[in-house]
């Protein structure tokens, strides 16, 4: 489904301050996230040997195709992994992709909300995992010439890999996108984005 789509042009500042409350709405949340998540791993203490609970965060410089202008954005991401130690757990995400659009796409910018499922599994250091999850993007056109916010979905995989008790080195995380009913000023359609990205996470509890 198209969630929202507006053709009207939009003053230069327009979409900057736009970006800027939504990174402060998702700080916001994500904080709210993490405070509730620890209410609910100290209600889990006792059933810890069962099954157990893990919260970790972290941030991710990213590499992007974009179908749409046949871009090559670069940005970076933050996200939030709750898992239970059967392997089971929930990730959010939150990319910004904002740089290196080429004199022709100036003005571009892709950004995605999404959360799901995930699944890992240790084996000593190392930490495969796969995830399913589904969101909202939004993409301001060329030149500010309008912007609009579509359902995605996304299928993707990594390695985390075990620095230390709490830290892991994210390298790689992979991900396929589908916008299922993208529609722009010149492409309307299915639209995909694959991407590569590598950073840090670090274990809260």
């Amino acid at each position: 489904m198209k969630i929202f789509h507006d053709v009207s042009k939009r003053k230069n500042r327009g979409p900057r301050m736009h970006s800027q409350c939504k990174a402060a709405v998702i700080a916001v949340v994500l904080a709210t996230c993490l405070g509730m998540a620890g209410t609910a791993a100290a209600q889990v203490v006792p059933s810890a040997n069962s099954g157990g609970f893990k919260l970790s965060a972290g941030g991710t410089g990213s590499g992007y195709y974009i179908q749409y202008g046949v871009q090559k954005l670069v940005g970076a991401s933050a996200f939030v992994d709750a898992d239970v130690k059967r392997g089971f757990g929930v990730e959010a995400e939150g990319r910004w992709l904002e740089w290196n659009q080429t004199p022709s796409d100036q003005g571009l910018h892709v950004e995605t909300y999404s959360i799901g499922l995930r699944y890992h599994r240790d084996y000593g250091k190392f930490e495969p995992y796969v995830k399913g999850l589904i969101g909202f993007g939004d993409i301001n056109f060329p030149f500010s010439y309008s912007h609009g916010r579509y359902l995605t979905a996304t299928a993707g995989g990594g390695l985390d890999y075990r620095l230390s008790h709490r830290i892991y080195l994210r390298v790689p995380d992979i991900e396929y996108q589908n916008w299922p009913q993208f529609e722009g000023p010149e492409f309307s359609g299915a639209m995909t984005s694959v991407g590569v990205s590598a950073g840090v996470r670090v274990g809260i509890f």
